[in-house]
């Protein structure tokens, strides 16, 4: 993965250890019995930066991985692969 990221590796490993403390939080919500909707909002914070975090990737993608196989003469079998990975980045919502 680090190729197709280039320079935001160290970035998403900071926005997934964020997303980590986040879930934490929720746990500990559940446990004190804090109100019902305080922790929807955490779970919406949470997929917010995970929704974010997807398209990082999938920008990081395009970037690196799909410009590579463009400039290698892989463009039928890259714009494919980008358009799986478009049609799974979808199925977030």
């Amino acid at each position: 993965m680090k190729k197709c990221m280039g320079d935001d590796v160290q970035l998403l490993h900071v926005r997934l250890k964020k997303i980590i403390g986040q879930l934490n939080g929720i746990q500990k919500m559940i446990d004190e019995d804090v109100p019902c909707e305080d922790i929807l909002l955490q779970f919406n914070a949470v997929n917010g930066a995970l929704h974010k975090i997807s398209f990082m990737i999938l920008e990081g993608h395009l970037r690196h991985c799909v410009r590579e196989g463009i400039e290698s003469g892989n463009a039928d079998e890259t714009i494919e692969s980008f358009a799986e990975s478009l049609e799974n980045f979808a199925k977030m919502a």
